[in-house]
């Protein structure tokens, strides 16, 4: 068996693990089976990919949905190794320190495949939010983890007020991705 396939299969394992690798901040809040990182993924895959279509309908930017969705699915691969810190582990570290331990991670775990080199680009333009696409992902990202904190409030969860608060000082990048907070927050005061 030719080494590529042997290191490709062992890539495609240790992705696997963000299946059952939790988001953190949810469980650190009580919700007892929160969504995995790949749940988390997907939505912000979606989130991106129907944001993308809005804003292209609308004439408001053109995006290459390619590079939209490879940074979407690209954005927290590095916690197959890592796994998620919470924000409040990030706040202790920094986001300096957060930022190398998962481009040290991301470097390995991409090295099996021939364009590593351009998919660490594609993660570094969600991280500095340097591209357009980089940006609407960084969007989405915030956009579907208060999709996520909307559904675990209408399930009964509510200790996550903290959550809200700090989507409240968030800065967007896109006036779409506001609107779609303004509109998650609505939703969820009609809870009431």
């Amino acid at each position: 068996m030719p080494e590529d396939v042997t290191s490709l299969a062992g890539l495609l394992l240790e992705a696997a693990t963000l299946k059952w690798t939790a988001r953190t901040g949810w469980r650190m809040r009580g919700v007892p089976d929160p969504e995995s990182v790949a749940e988390h993924g997907y939505g912000v895959s979606l989130v991106a990919l129907a944001m993308a279509d809005v804003l292209r309908a609308e004439s408001v930017i053109e995006l290459d949905v390619g590079r939209l969705l490879s940074i979407a699915l690209l954005h927290d691969f590095a916690e197959a190794r890592l796994t998620d810190l919470p924000a409040s582990a990030v706040r202790l570290l920094g986001g300096e320190v957060k930022r190398q331990a998962e481009l040290s991670a991301l470097l390995p775990l991409l090295a099996p495949l021939p364009s590593q080199v351009q998919l660490v680009e594609l993660w570094l333009e969600f991280e500095d939010a340097s591209s357009p696409e980089g940006r609407l992902v960084r969007d989405a990202d915030k956009v579907e983890m208060m999709v996520q904190c909307l559904r675990y409030e209408q399930a009964g969860y509510r200790a996550l007020d903290e959550f809200w608060r700090a989507m409240d000082l968030h800065l967007w990048h896109y006036p779409l991705s506001a609107q779609l907070y303004e509109k998650l927050k609505a939703l969820r005061q009609a809870l009431g």
